[in-house]
């Protein structure tokens, strides 16, 4: 469910080492036999199942996010080593059986969240820990899984999702789950490292990693939903629509962004295909994730967006003062838009102070 293990990891910490490091060059390879060795031979020199799940699969999946946002492996070694750290869970779980001792637990994705991996190694370590689990993977639709939770009636249910422009739809998600009676616990990087957007859209608890959110479950029943019939839009703000319209017209607003910045970076002329499609991309980004700051009400998403995409784009060689217009030229097709203004202008205030702050210290 959640980005792997923070803690202190089980276990003599040199050889978690030396397994998750030959795990990471074969999965880099695309070595799928080597990677499986790997993992079984760490279970075979006693190493804890739980240990080699999030101490060295885990560690691995996180320096492969790591990697990749640095620019230093491209995508198609991104998937393929995400593919092969899943396929040595699986054979983790084939060679570490349990028999259930403990009561059920759903875990999920939501809808349009495809970072599965976090979520597959949370229902393998709960199994371990005794517990019954159904583990219904990737992009599960609302109605799917509450017809899930009818017919089966679990403890809980695990929601899972790294991607914040995903909130909206993990509110609704988290909504329809607590209709039924059955508790969540939200975890992964959508919803804040300190679990305010969990709270926020109603979950009974929320975990920052796996080992985490195993403890909770293990302590006991989470409480029942106090009010299951919560309405999903009960957030006081998204009375004044502008979530609503500036997701309803996303697709004109970057066509607008991308003919501005036509206008004011005359390079942009010489793009190749592959460079305009990156640019019309990083523009949807930015839209997404503005209306997603204004469904939870918080600013400080947005800005640590645009943080993050700085940092991506210099890896990537692109000037992140790029932003900068780009945010000018949003604010322009938004400026009927009190509380959108506000959030862009507060943004590309702190953001242009940052980049000035970089090249000074620079």
């Amino acid at each position: 469910m959640t980005d792997p293990t923070t803690r202190t990891p089980t276990g003599p910490e040199e050889s978690l080492r030396k397994y998750a490091d030959a795990l990471w060059s074969a999965a880099i390879a695309g070595d799928e036999y080597a990677a499986t060795d790997a993992v079984l031979g760490a279970l075979d020199a006693g190493v804890d199942p739980e240990a080699v799940l999030l101490d060295v699969v885990g560690a691995v999946q996180r320096k492969v996010g790591r990697e990749w946002a640095a620019n230093r492996i491209s995508v198609a070694q991104e998937h393929t080593a995400t593919a092969i750290d899943e396929r040595v869970i699986g054979a983790v779980g084939h060679r570490v059986r349990t028999r259930p001792s403990r009561g059920r637990i759903a875990v999920a994705c939501v809808d349009g969240e495809w970072h599965a991996l976090p979520a597959r190694l949370l229902a393998e370590v709960l199994r371990l820990r005794g517990f019954r689990v159904d583990y219904l993977g990737a992009q599960v639709p609302a109605p799917h899984l509450v017809e899930h939770l009818h017919r089966t009636a679990p403890e809980a249910v695990a929601i899972s999702g790294s991607i914040a422009t995903r909130l909206p739809t993990a509110h609704a998600t988290i909504t329809a789950c607590r209709a039924t009676g059955v508790p969540v616990i939200a975890g992964g990087a959508a919803f804040g490292s300190d679990g305010r957007y969990a709270r926020l859209l109603g979950a009974e608890a929320w975990a920052p990693d796996a080992r985490a959110a195993a403890d909770r479950l293990a302590e006991g029943p989470l409480p029942r939903p106090e009010n299951s019939t919560q309405a999903i839009d009960d957030l006081p703000h998204l009375a004044d629509q502008e979530y609503t319209m500036v997701t309803r017209t996303a697709p004109q607003l970057v066509k607008a962004m991308y003919t501005g910045l036509e206008l004011k970076l005359p390079v942009m002329a010489r793009y190749s295909d592959q460079q305009r499609q990156h640019t019309a991309e990083d523009l949807d980004h930015i839209v997404q994730f503005l209306a997603t700051s204004l469904y939870t009400g918080d600013d400080d998403l947005f800005g640590h967006f645009l943080r993050w995409t700085a940092e991506i784009l210099e890896a990537r060689s692109v000037p992140a003062a790029f932003l900068v217009p780009a945010l000018e030229l949003l604010g322009e097709e938004l400026r009927d838009f009190p509380r959108a203004t506000a959030l862009l202008e507060g943004a590309r205030a702190q953001f242009s102070a940052s980049l000035v702050g970089t090249k000074e210290s620079a």
